[in-house]
């Protein structure tokens, strides 16, 4: 449990929820159960100071009881309007705030959050990106980002160098990404077809470099298997041996591909190649 951290109602139990309502699978809803995950997560996102959480796809509610016990609000954004219009009876007299809309289309402003809030959530891999990059990008952005994902994502997300992806270095530009625990399908109604991991990323207030970085590596990872200088040299419509004596400067191997650098070796080479 979170130092200094303890649950506001300790010892009620994790019920929030009808297990007997059908799962979509076009919405990727697979209801997690048990009752110590759902409060390890909780108290992962729990802050000290912060009272209010952005809960994303309560479903059945099961996430969202273990979070009343760490925070004092929940405002919750459901896209499937059975699941917001049944949540709100499993938690009477509770500060409990349904929107019935898409996370990804809504507007954050609309939200009226507190300067301080977070954001849990159990989610579907297939938009796992997206929310990741709309809160990071976001103008009022969260103290701390919680998430269940799938564990190869997750594991994507926090990749070290030598393994990182588009995905993990966007996330690491802007945020400190760390994993937490993982969880097997059998802990899930249905059981999905693959393990979930935890991640929780953590904002950053200055990012460690800026989109014209991002946009470099994006054509560096045009062709991730193949060898950075041949990536750039095509997408830039460079000479690679020009390329090379980029990668010479600041100590990139002329054999390196794309997940061997740093964050670090994208800006210096962003740098030298902006320069020319």
């Amino acid at each position: 449990m979170a130092a200094g951290r303890k649950p506001t109602n300790s010892g009620r139990s994790i019920n929030g929820g009808n297990m007997a309502l059908k799962n979509k699978k076009s919405l990727g809803q697979n209801w997690l159960k048990d009752r110590d995950i759902l409060i390890d997560i909780a108290d992962s996102a729990s802050c000290e100071g912060i009272s209010e959480v952005l809960e994303i796809g309560p479903g059945l509610g099961t996430l969202t009881s273990a979070l009343f016990q760490f925070f004092n609000k929940v405002t919750a954004v459901e896209l499937d309007e059975r699941l917001a219009q049944n949540l709100p009876k499993s938690f009477p007299g509770k500060n409990l705030k349904v929107i019935n809309k898409d996370i990804l289309s809504l507007d954050l402003n609309e939200l009226d959050l507190p300067e301080k809030y977070v954001v849990a959530g159990n989610i579907p891999y297939y938009i796992t990106s997206p929310i990741i990059q709309k809160f990071l990008h976001a103008e009022h952005k969260p103290q701390k980002i919680v998430l269940l994902i799938q564990k190869e994502v997750a594991e994507r997300l926090a990749a070290e160098q030598g393994n990182y992806s588009i995905l993990g270095l966007s996330a690491q530009i802007y945020a400190r990404v760390t994993l937490g625990q993982v969880v097997s399908r059998e802990f899930f109604t249905p059981p999905p077809k693959v393990d979930s991991q935890v991640v929780i990323l953590e904002p950053l207030g200055v990012p460690r470099a800026d989109e014209s970085v991002m946009a470099l590596i994006k054509l560096g990872f045009v062709a991730p298997r193949k060898k950075l200088s041949s990536n750039l040299s095509t997408t830039l419509q460079l000479p690679r041996e020009q390329i090379l004596s980029y990668f010479s400067e600041n100590g990139i191997s002329e054999n390196a591909r794309p997940a061997d650098l740093s964050i670090e070796n994208w800006c210096a080479l962003e740098k030298n190649i902006h320069k020319h």
